[in-house]
């Protein structure tokens, strides 16, 4: 969560200058001579401009990151990305997970690696604009978190000499071609790094500060590499898009690209449903972390979300406060002023992003749901979190600023009918 504008003042403010931008546009559509089945208001039209992917910038570049934007590390980043010899089994690779036919994940409740995980894969497509990765944050750049999965025990289990070592021997030329001359890896034990089996954690401990410093900037860069390749993900137009530019330009043709319950759906989407409340945006999230009274995958140990990040993300030596970020201390904002000791965090989780979302069953940070159907109900329901305090307005909870969620059966299919419209192709190019 960062240290910024209220949510509900950055939405409002967002959505009036939307509906400025748009006020005259707005206007003229509704008053041309061609009768539209789908009339909206001036105020409902600045709420669907923002939601256009034509307003996205391009993502933020990184300066913890050098070689953000290079052609070249974006390539080798694929490569790296691809290779199963990058995990304990050489059978697991980034694309295990994040499997480029299933929009970058993998369908299934909780991810499977060389092991089994306790959450699922989270959306990689457009991450470059999150100042925070993974389901609770515990990560603050795109390459610290391609880092994470790693040296994890349940995904790649590798270590990071052994890394290293990959690189040199399979990547030497393509790595030295953008960082320089590799260090000298003849003393380095083949496994050893501050994670995996005792003997590999005593071969790390045995290595001397230099050594662990050389082996710890190639891990570093191997980050570094693969979050070149992910910023080039994007999303392509959806027919949602098409519909809202059509229909920002008085192209009467606009209904046709959406269904009369597809458009239900979304005036339920931007009024009574309240999705957009933290669905907002290009990418349709606020970024933020909430607490919605998801039922913890493990009753008996419910994930405490967010708040058992924050002391992650700040003791991370690969932060961007950290001796191998690239960036200056300045510039790592989010970072130095992020919130901390906020009691709303506690079973709070990152908004995922809602492109290509009909795609990517099952859903929340363990696929506790596994139809867009699902999810609805929840949300209409509202039960009860069993961690810290739910912000939806139902059961048993006296925190909520929110109005209840009442929908009809209809407008409920309807919702979910037009999160389908949300799904476009996933493209590579230039961010």
């Amino acid at each position: 969560m960062r240290l910024s504008t209220s949510l509900p003042v950055r939405l409002a403010g967002g959505l009036l200058i939307a509906a400025a931008t748009v006020n005259g546009l707005a206007a003229s559509v509704s008053r041309t001579t061609v009768a539209f089945r789908d009339r909206w208001s001036n105020a409902e039209l600045g709420v669907l401009a923002s939601l256009r992917l034509s307003q996205l910038p391009a993502s933020p570049r990184d300066p913890s990151n050098a070689v953000d934007g290079s052609r070249a590390a974006a390539e080798l980043g694929k490569q790296i990305f691809n290779d199963r010899r990058l995990s304990r089994n050489q059978a697991v690779s980034c694309a295990t997970c994040h499997d480029p036919g299933k929009q970058f994940q993998d369908a299934l409740p909780v991810s499977r690696g060389v092991g089994t995980g306790s959450r699922r894969a989270m959306p990689i497509v457009g991450s470059g604009h999150s100042p925070w990765l993974f389901w609770d944050g515990r990560k603050d750049s795109l390459w610290s978190q391609a880092l994470g999965p790693l040296e994890d025990a349940v995904e790649h289990g590798g270590t990071r000499s052994g890394y290293a070592h990959l690189l040199q021997s399979h990547y030497r030329s393509d790595y030295e071609a953008i960082f320089g001359a590799m260090p000298d890896l003849a003393a380095v034990p083949p496994s050893a790094g501050p994670l995996g089996t005792p003997a590999e954690k005593e071969a790390w401990a045995a290595m001397d500060d230099k050594t662990r410093s050389n082996v710890n900037r190639v891990f570093a860069n191997i980050g570094k590499l693969i979050a070149a390749y992910e910023k080039t993900l994007s999303h392509g137009e959806s027919r949602f898009d098409r519909y809202v530019e059509a229909l920002l330009s008085g192209n009467a043709a606009a209904q046709q690209v959406l269904s009369p319950q597809e458009v239900n759906g979304l005036r339920v989407f931007i009024g009574k449903g309240q999705c957009v409340t933290c669905h907002n945006g290009p990418l349709f999230t606020d970024h933020g972390f909430h607490n919605t009274g998801v039922p913890p995958r493990d009753p008996a140990n419910p994930d405490r979300g967010r708040a058992a990040a924050v002391a992650k993300v700040q003791g991370d030596e690969f932060n961007c406060l950290g001796r191998f970020s690239d960036a200056r201390p300045a510039q790592c904002q989010e970072l130095r002023f992020m919130v901390t000791g906020d009691q709303s965090m506690l079973g709070a989780f990152k908004t995922p992003g809602l492109r290509g979302v009909a795609l990517r069953p099952p859903y929340m940070h363990a696929g506790q749901f596994g139809s867009l159907e699902q999810v609805i109900t929840h949300y209409m329901q509202a039960p009860p979190a069993a961690v810290g305090h739910t912000e939806l307005a139902g059961a048993g909870n006296d925190h909520s600023q929110r109005q209840p969620i009442r929908l009809s059966a209809q407008d409920a299919r309807d919702l979910a009918l037009f999160l389908g419209t949300l799904s476009g192709p996933i493209v590579q190019g230039p961010h």
